[in-house]
Formats: C-alpha cells, sequence, structure tokens
C-alpha cells in the first residue's frame, strides 16, 4: 500500500521530541523547554519531573532548531583569548552563573591571542544567531569589528575600558594598572626598573606602556631594560626570560612582568640560582594568580577583577538584550596593588 501525500509523520528522524517529553512528564511543551533550558521560574520539581523525562527517551536539546523556530536563539556567544590558566576561568564561571539561570546557553571560543582565529570563530557562530556577545577587549581584526557592528546583536566588551568609543565596556585601565606597578618599585627605593612581557597582545602591551610612561615621568626609564617576545606566557618562559634579563642588565633591582606566570617562573630560578629577592631584585607580578600567595618568597602582585568583570558584563547584556539601555556603558572597576615579600 502506498502512503497518502496527507499522511504526516511528525518524527520523521526517529528521534525524541520536545512534546514526548512534555506529555512524559505531565507538563506543557513550554514548561519543558523552560525546564530543560534551567530557567529559575519553573518549580523545582517539575523541573526534576522534566528531567527524567527527558533522560528516560533520551532526548537532546536541538538548539538550532530552536532558533529555525523562534528565529532567535538562546545562546550568547564568550570570546576569550585563553583557557590555559584560571585568568579567564574565573571571569567565564561568573558569567555562567549569570546566563544560565535565565536560560541562555553559553557558547565559548578560545581564539589563542589570533585575531584571525577570533574573526574565523566569530563568523562560525553568527550561524547560531546568538543573542549577545561577550568579547575580550578591543583588539581584533577590522573585518571581526565590521561583522560585530554590522550584526546589530547587543555586545559587552571585557577586561580593557574605551570611553571615546561609545562601547559598552566592563573592566579596568590596563594603562594606569602599569603605572602603579612602577610607582610601587619606585617607592621601594628601585632606580633600575625592568618590564618582561610575552603574549604581546594588547593589554600586554597597554601595561608596559603604563609602567614606562611613569618610569618616564620620574626620569628613570631605560629602553634597554624592556624584555618583550611574543612566545606564550608560562612559568618556564618566565624563569628563562629572568635569567636573561638579569644576566644581561646585572644592575637591575626591580622587575614588573606583565603576567603572574611569568613571575612565578622568575621566584623559582632566583631560589635556584641564589639571587636574593627581594633583597637584590624586587618581582612583581600581574593578575594575583592564587598561587602567588604561596609562593616563596610570597609574590607582590596588582590583582584584578576577573569575576567581578564577567559577572557585571553579563549582567549587562542582560539588559541590552531585553531592548534596553546602559545608564553607564563604561564601568571601571579598577584593580588591587597586593604588596607582600617580592617587593
Amino acid at each position: 500500500m502506498t502512503s497518502s501525500k496527507n499522511d504526516k509523520n511528525p518524527r520523521t528522524t526517529g528521534r525524541p521530541t520536545l512534546n514526548e517529553v512534555a506529555r512524559l512528564a505531565g507538563v506543557s511543551p513550554i514548561t519543558a523547554s523552560r525546564a530543560l533550558r534551567g530557567i529559575s521560574t519553573v518549580a523545582t520539581e517539575l523541573v526534576e519531573k522534566v528531567q527524567q523525562a527527558a533522560q528516560e527517551l533520551n532526548y537532546v536539546v536541538n538548539p538550532a532548531a530552536r532558533a529555525l523556530a523562534s528565529a532567535q536563539s538562546q545562546s550568547v556567544v564568550v570570546l576569550v583569548p585563553s583557557l590555559s590558566n584560571l585568568l579567564f576561568i574565573e571571569t567565564l564561571e561568573a558569567i555562567h552563573q549569570v546566563l544560565r539561570p535565565k536560560g541562555f546557553e553559553v557558547l565559548i571560543g578560545n581564539y589563542h591571542y589570533s585575531r584571525d582565529e577570533e574573526e574565523n570563530l566569530l563568523r562560525n557562530y553568527m550561524a547560531y544567531q546568538p543573542r549577545g556577545l561577550l568579547l575580550t577587549g578591543f583588539d581584533r581584526t577590522e573585518s571581526a569589528r565590521r561583522m560585530v557592528e554590522a550584526s546589530k546583536i547587543p555586545c559587552v566588551y571585557m577586561m580593557d575600558l574605551d570611553p571615546g568609543a561609545g562601547l559598552n565596556c566592563v573592566g579596568f585601565s590596563q594603562v594606569s594598572a602599569g603605572e602603579t606597578a612602577a610607582r610601587h618599585l619606585i617607592s621601594r627605593g628601585r632606580r633600575k626598573l625592568a618590564y618582561i612581557g610575552a603574549q604581546l597582545d594588547q593589554r600586554t602591551l597597554l601595561r608596559g606602556e603604563g609602567f614606562r610612561r611613569a618610569l618616564q615621568h620620574a626620569n628613570l626609564h631605560d629602553p634597554d631594560l624592556e624584555l618583550l617576545t611574543p612566545r606564550p606566557s608560562s612559568v618556564g618562559l618566565g624563569g628563562e626570560l629572568f635569567l636573561q634579563m638579569m644576566a644581561a642588565h646585572p644592575q637591575v633591582d626591580a622587575i614588573f612582568f606583565g603576567n603572574d606566570d611569568l613571575a612565578q617562573g622568575a621566584l623559582l630560578e632566583a631560589m635556584r640560582h641564589g639571587i636574593k629577592v627581594p633583597q637584590q631584585v624586587a618581582v612583581l607580578g600581574f593578575n594575583d594568580l592564587p598561587a602567588s600567595a604561596h609562593m616563596v618568597p610570597r609574590l607582590s602582585s596588582i590583582s584584578t577583577p576577573r569575576e567581578a568583570i564577567g559577572r557585571r558584563a553579563a549582567e549587562h547584556l542582560l539588559t541590552l538584550m531585553a531592548g534596553n539601555t546602559i545608564a553607564r556603558p563604561v564601568v571601571d572597576l579598577g584593580f588591587e596593588l597586593k604588596v607582600r615579600e617580592s617587593t
């Protein structure tokens, strides 16, 4: 027997549907959808019923189909340059804690400090019709910049500030952080100050610019005491660059490192080679990673509000996605100098 044109088979794929999950759980399809998306307004007992039904049926949410049906997805794209340490993990955790209870899926992209890779990630994620974007800093290709602008998708920038651009951003002044580092070391009586940076993303360069500016103001700047490399930042690289600086310029009595992992490596090599910190050379890091307070000696560092930045940026994005404007589009959350034994 041949089938009629009017025969309908809603399950041509053979996969379980949301309607089946709802029927098994004894709720409406919209309640089942909200429960599976983690929206906090759904009663706990209903969430448990829906999740149990979904598990029994082996139901998997299809975000692409949901976006197609509504012409709008429930996803937010977050792009960060690294997942290799806690620096951005804390930010991502805070973002997730804000967005997930509101029913949003967080799509995370790691572009490994590559502008081209970030552009490719943006282009690929745009196919998901995201509701919002959370981007790190302002250093990206012109094509990526135009893509974001043309999309009209609500966007909040994290980690850095650009008050003159008219953009929604949450972060702190990298330049001011560099200036604070220099002033602290100068206040400790140091006169031969060096800056060591790796990765050379825009934020690392801005810290160096602030450090340089403060030294120039104090007539203490020596361009030979800047050691910069595009190599990925790591503890091992920090130790290597520290020994390189001390061999070439033994008169150096203070070093500001662009990242804590570099500074931690320096402390380990100093201990290994009998270089006394801070008596011979003071060491100052940046970001105040958890291990820094437990180094020997304990590492002085500039603490950055990574969790607070993620939380506030996500909250601002929720406001923008609701069609509202931000009263204060530029939010400076500042930073804190943590003075410990190494300086």
